[in-house]
């Protein structure tokens, strides 16, 4: 198996284990378990794998990261509103 396959399977597994957590989290809106300091820099980390993998031209690490980084940016939103929400009451 060339690392190229390899890469593009890891990318599949890691990018598709978080889509139910995702859904679930965007379905109920519900992120009190969710921790505000490492969602924020997962996203970063996410955002910069995707400047990494433009760097170096690698398709699989920009299209999984690209699709990773659209669900954390929108749980990161609902973490932020909740915050924020929460503070106003």
């Amino acid at each position: 198996m060339s690392f190229k396959i390899l890469g593009i399977l890891a990318a599949i597994l890691t990018t598709s284990s978080f889509i139910p957590q995702a859904l679930k989290t965007i379905k109920t809106k519900d992120t009190s378990s969710i921790s505000f300091g490492m969602y924020i820099m997962f996203t970063l980390g996410i955002l910069f794998w995707i400047f990494y993998g433009l760097y170096i031209q690698d398709i699989s690490l920009i299209a999984a990261n690209i699709v990773t980084f659209i669900f954390a940016f929108i749980i990161l939103s609902y973490k932020i509103l909740n915050l924020k929400n929460s503070q106003e009451k």
